[in-house]
């Protein structure tokens, strides 16, 4: 078994049981591959930009709240 639509008949074919820890680790595997790129990125200085602009918006106080930007109040 090795193309996505083999998978997922195979996925489809599982316990309900089998399905929700197969839906965890993969939540697991996407989160640690998700790391993985986030550290690659800052090590490349792909983020500086970013990261610089950040720590200037912070040192002139031009920032706003998460709950302010979530809710766009």
């Amino acid at each position: 078994m090795t193309t996505l639509p083999e998978i997922e008949t195979a996925i489809k074919n599982l316990p309900k049981s089998d399905v929700r820890q197969l839906s965890v680790w993969l939540q697991e595997y996407l989160g640690d591959l998700w790391d993985r790129q986030i550290e690659a990125d800052v090590a490349s200085g792909k983020l500086d930009k970013f990261i610089a602009k950040a720590e200037a918006d912070i040192a002139t106080n031009q920032v706003r709240s998460l709950d302010e930007v979530v809710h766009n109040t």
